[in-house]
């Protein structure tokens, strides 16, 4: 795509979702910084579902979305990560909303602001102006943590929109500059150097930005362009390529200075008739993070407040002397607080004399000190391939090897449950053969005392989106009702090829024929799995649908799944498509459509 429209926003929305979503577990375990509380993903991911939520149906003009969208993002701000997420997205939609004011419908170009900049300049121009916002509001920024990885990411992008790169190189080269400065975050911050990690929120930028590329460009997000990468992972994928192809975007990216750049209008005049009067985001800038160490605040108190802008200086100011990690963000009579404090009847008073606090949350850090895990329950999932397994595992599951030709057992899945040591378990057989061997070993563990529900996944699809909803805080009657409806909400399908002359509910088979599976029985039988696998989609889709998720096989070869993807994405443009490696045996795609 080469234009930034409401249909792009929305697309970016819903795929940025599903990749947090999926990377949730994972970045969670690179939180170090500033508080070891293991939250990041989880943080990030509430907060990006809360602004997807405050996006309205039917017809908007693309200031109306982005302002929607901005203003979900602040309300369902979640910890730090979230509330300098819900900055940067509100910022940059204020300057693509400037840069850009038209209609929905606008084409490439149309009714740009200033004709010095096309749609690709004004896309640079609007990160590098988020990152301003995001640098200025913070008292004491730290390099190393997400707002290097934000600055990286406009360096890079400015650098490749002033080579004359499309929109969607532009881009490329944003998640590049990203990507690289998410690798030297381990050598910036003692913390996440003795950790031997990268840094969390910077690791969900990466993450945020990737499914953008993705949207802009057509290629799955599968491919790496958004996977959030533990240090063994940083140098692979395509983005390893991809940094090196512009060397001006490669330098910028690697500069973590302020690029010389004045872009028409300039950047970060963030005044309060703009973004408030630039917040305080110490929470991810602040010098000495470690409020689980020996001495620091003893609690994380949040709300929202209601209250004149005028007042808000001098509100920050007398927050400020209650504690660190101030932040207030926000504009319009509406902020988000947060600050890390020993006095917390004080720091609500504080809000109560202003305006109207709502919404308050207070978390003890004392609930938060390393101590051995427990585990209130567990999802033990049966994959059928090393990367459906890897892909359960990143959610937080205990993995069975399963599937066609080697279905697990009732032993197994009872070993699981076991080594879980969770009084909680949902288990997703993921195969409608391994139900009833699901089904028995959940008897079995129930005469140990132990919760036991089965979520009947019928498919490996059905598995993925069942566990990617599962919220551990949800109680165990609402999650199991959650997994189920995601699971029975996603219609699924497969391709396969014919291994012996057989009657089928498409007809009769020959060895070698392609053969289309919908909903568990054979529907299409073609000369070539190309074919099939477009069928097959053609059918899922038939009865709506907005994501479908494609899982490769061991055996499928790129252009099956280049051919998939490019005839969703010019049939249904209404449908985001992302790709995952499975490595499962005999069926070379795996199709679930949500």
């Amino acid at each position: 795509m080469d234009a930034l429209t409401v249909g792009v926003l929305r697309s970016w929305a819903r795929v940025a979702l599903v990749e947090l979503r999926r990377a949730r577990a994972e970045i969670d375990e690179l939180n170090v910084y500033p508080v070891p509380d293991g939250d990041t993903g989880t943080n990030l991911y509430l907060t990006w579902e809360a602004a997807c939520e405050a996006l309205p149906e039917g017809e908007l003009t693309f200031a109306e979305a982005v302002q929607a969208f901005g203003r979900g993002a602040l309300l369902g701000a979640r910890g730090n990560s979230g509330v300098i997420t819900s900055q940067l997205v509100r910022a940059c939609g204020m300057r693509l909303a400037e840069n850009l004011p038209r209609d929905q419908e606008g084409g490439p170009g149309a009714f740009l602001a200033d004709p010095r900049m096309n749609e690709a300049a004004a896309f640079a121009d609007a990160l590098a102006f988020a990152a301003d916002a995001a640098y200025g509001a913070v008292a004491q920024p730290v390099e190393g943590t997400m707002l290097t990885v934000a600055r990286a990411a406009a360096n890079a992008a400015l650098a490749a929109a002033n080579e004359g790169n499309s929109l969607a190189e532009v881009c490329l080269a944003a998640v590049a500059g990203a990507r690289l400065a998410l690798t030297k975050t381990t050598e910036q911050l003692d913390v996440l150097r003795r950790a031997g990690v990268v840094d969390a929120g910077g690791a969900g930028l990466v993450v945020i930005l990737g499914a953008m590329e993705s949207v802009l460009s057509g290629r799955p997000p599968g491919e790496g362009t958004g996977v959030p990468p533990r240090l063994p992972r940083l140098g692979t994928g395509r983005l390893e390529a991809v940094g090196t192809e512009s060397d001006g975007a490669r330098a910028a990216a690697e500069d973590g200075g302020d690029p010389a750049y004045d872009g028409p209008g300039g950047r970060g005049d963030l005044g309060a008739d703009r973004l408030g009067d630039g917040g305080d985001l110490g929470a991810d800038g602040l010098g000495d993070g470690g409020d689980l160490e020996p001495g620091g605040p003893a609690y994380e108190v949040m709300y929202l407040l209601d209250a004149v802008d005028d007042r808000i200086g001098d509100f920050r100011r007398a927050l400020a002397g209650l504690g660190d990690s101030v932040v207030v963000v926000g504009g319009d009579e509406l902020w988000n607080v947060h600050v890390h404090t020993d006095d917390v009847g004080a720091a609500i008073e504080l809000g109560i004399g202003i305006g109207r606090p709502h919404r308050i949350r207070v978390t003890h850090f004392a609930d938060l000190a390393p101590h051995a895990p427990i585990v209130s329950r567990a999802v033990v999932a049966v994959a059928a391939g090393e990367g459906l397994a890897k892909l359960f595992t990143e959610s937080g599951a205990t993995v069975v090897n399963g599937g066609p030709g080697r279905r697990c057992s009732t032993g197994e899945l009872l070993a699981a449950i076991e080594q879980s040591g969770a009084p909680e378990i949902l288990i997703l057989p993921n195969d409608k053969d391994s139900i009833a061997v699901a089904e028995a070993a959940a008897t079995a563990a129930r005469q140990d005392g132990r919760r036991v529900a089965v979520i009947r996944t019928r498919a490996q699809v059905q598995g993925l989106a069942a566990i990617a909803v599962h919220d551990p805080e949800q109680s165990f009657d609402d999650a199991v009702l959650q997994m189920s409806a995601a699971a029975g909400q996603t219609r699924q399908g497969a391709v396969t090829i014919a291994v012996k002359d057989a009657w089928t509910m498409a007809g009769t088979c020959r060895i070698g024929d392609a053969l289309g599976v919908v909903d568990g029985d054979f529907a299409l039988i073609t000369e070539d799995l190309t074919a099939a696998a477009t069928g097959v989609a053609d059918r899922l889709l038939g009865g709506g649908g907005e994501l479908m998720t494609v899982v490769r096989g061991a055996n499928a070869s790129p252009e099956l799944v280049d051919a998939l993807v490019r005839h969703v994405r010019r049939n249904r443009k209404d449908v985001d498509v992302v790709v995952y490696d499975g490595g499962q045996e005999r069926y070379p795609l795996l199709i679930g459509v949500e």
